[in-house]
């Protein structure tokens, strides 16, 4: 007689239950080695030399410069930001840093040095710059750290200072680079930030004056980057086809802090 082929049993419930603990666990081991060994490769790969970027991990700083490049492709500067009244603005204006404000300033003898594309130089004063029609903007304004604030600022239209003084052709190139007076603080933007249609070069503050903290007589505000992008107390404003220098991306954070 024939051995009969035995019939598998299926299983149980609480076999199923085990057999189902047993594979997420398992896959669970799996992914937190994987998820170590991550870790562990990012935090002993090389530093990146400092120049422009710097004080960041060489694979992280790759995926930073990629990203920039991602949202670059897809920026629009027909998208605004959203705005408010001006009754929602903080009469008590959040002030993280005073980099690039230390030094003793008179700001009747305030001056922005821009240097043209061809190395030509202009300085421009507050009264030329005071004389061409005001835009007001109320916005959210956004912090790295992970606060944000509703204020109220007026000033110059960046894209009405650029053609008042004649710099169409300098915005042809990829970016603006600003710095403070001393020259210790320093930002570079892309230029399709820098020329939005909400950039403003401010010297107004809810309706007065900025105040020295604030930047006083001049300072940027764009709303399409974060708070480290607004640079306070313009002193050089450049234009060119590389990254300019940019005081928190040597830092190790991100140079293009996109919104």
């Amino acid at each position: 007689m024939k051995n009969q082929k035995k019939t598998k049993q299926p299983l149980t419930i609480d076999q199923k239950i085990k057999r189902r603990n047993f594979l997420s666990l398992g896959v669970f081991a799996l992914g937190s080695a994987a998820a170590y060994k991550g870790w562990r490769w990012l935090s002993t790969s090389p530093e990146e030399l400092t120049g422009v970027t710097g004080g960041g991990q060489v694979p992280l700083r790759r995926a930073l410069n990629k990203t920039e490049l991602f949202f670059r492709n897809f920026f629009s500067r027909n998208h605004l930001v959203k705005t408010y009244p001006k009754a929602m603005a903080a009469k008590n204006v959040r002030q993280n840093s005073d980099i690039g404000l230390e030094s003793d300033i008179v700001l009747a003898d305030w001056k922005m040095e821009v240097k043209r594309a061809n190395g030509e130089l202009m300085y421009i004063t507050m009264d030329q710059i005071k004389t061409l029609p005001k835009t007001e903007i109320v916005y959210d304004f956004k912090c790295v750290e992970g606060w944000d604030q509703i204020q109220y600022w007026g000033g110059l239209k960046m894209l009405d200072f650029i053609e008042h003084f004649g710099l169409a052709e300098e915005t042809k190139t990829q970016y603006m680079g600003l710095m403070t007076p001393d020259k210790e603080y320093q930002v570079g933007l892309d230029m399709d930030s820098a020329i939005h249609p909400q950039t403003i070069l401010a010297y107004e503050m809810n309706g007065q004056p900025i105040p020295l903290n604030h930047g006083a007589p001049l300072r940027l505000i764009i709303p399409v980057k974060y708070g480290i992008k607004n640079l306070k107390r313009i002193g050089y404003m450049t234009f060119s086809n590389t990254r300019p220098p940019d005081y928190w991306a040597r830092e190790g954070y991100d140079y293009y802090s996109g919104l």
